[in-house]
């Protein structure tokens, strides 16, 4: 009985430790993500930006700000390029923060807000490209 009891707290603790690692790698990996998107982002370089904000994202860790943060930044990148007329670029941040939420989901379906956002920003823009193309023909 006592062996069976080592053997089950060793286990235990090394399942636990390998969780904590795998945590940590993780989170490592979405912090450094989004630090890409944010030094991307302060030089103008709005393409790599979302590449990073979306990568972090991607890297979903439950309780971190860091998903937050993203999911604004690429809302607030896809918001200026609209209001700068570049329907293309905003139409980009959109569906990088809708397919990285897409993207997250397991167990739980995170984002399910930020998905509808972005359905209905898409919607919108997509419709104003069709009623532009329309007036050119």
């Amino acid at each position: 009985m006592e062996k069976a009891k080592t053997i089950a707290v060793n286990i235990g603790v090394t399942a636990l430790i390998a969780i904590i690692l795998i945590w940590g790698t993780t989170w490592y990996r979405q912090w450094s993500q989004f630090n890409r998107g944010e030094t991307a982002l302060s030089r103008g370089d709005y393409v790599a930006a979302i590449a990073g904000y979306e990568a972090a994202i991607h890297m979903y860790t439950p309780g971190s700000s860091l998903v937050e943060r993203s999911a604004w930044k690429l809302w607030d990148i896809g918001e200026l390029r609209v209001k700068q007329g570049d329907r293309e670029l905003a139409l980009v941040a959109y569906r990088a923060l809708r397919s990285s939420f897409y993207a997250t989901w397991g167990l739980t379906s995170p984002g399910k807000g930020w998905i509808a956002r972005c359905d209905e920003k898409i919607a919108s823009l997509l419709k104003l490209q069709v009623e532009a193309g329309s007036q050119k023909g």
